[in-house]
């Protein structure tokens, strides 16, 4: 196997791990369903640089904002993959970057979100791994 094709199942484990956190926020919602911290996301509002936001506005607009960092990586490492398909050497420091960046990710995850990215990001690190070990 071929870090080319490592990176190229890395790519879509990314966009799948992508669409799950977007189609999570396609709603405001709680994994708990409707409680008091949501209703008081929604209801305290502030002034801020001009705008009037909730604390639910910042957490949407922070998951939002993750979602495009995420998109940002998966056309990233597909582009990485053609890279490695003529000189996989050159690109294994950036493998390494990905791979650090994901293990920290998923550590974060598990800690303070929930098992389910951690698991994606588990995958993640271990196809990127794979990736680097096959530019060796």
């Amino acid at each position: 196997m071929t870090t080319t094709l490592f990176l190229r199942i890395a790519s879509i484990i990314s966009l799948a791990f992508t669409a799950g956190h977007t189609l999570g926020g396609l709603k405001q919602w709680s994994p708990m369903g409707d409680n008091d911290v949501l209703r008081a996301m929604t209801g305290v509002r502030f002034d801020t640089m001009g705008t009037n936001r909730s604390y639910l506005d910042f957490f949407m607009g922070f998951g939002w904002s993750i979602s495009v960092a995420m998109l940002l990586q998966t056309v990233l490492l597909w582009q990485l993959a053609a890279l490695a398909r003529t000189d996989a050497a050159r690109v294994r420091p950036i493998i390494v970057v990905f791979v650090l960046a994901t293990l920290v990710s998923g550590v974060i995850a598990w800690r303070f979100i929930f098992p389910v990215p951690a698991f994606f990001s588990a995958a993640l690190a271990i196809a990127l791994g794979a990736a680097y070990v096959a530019t060796l």
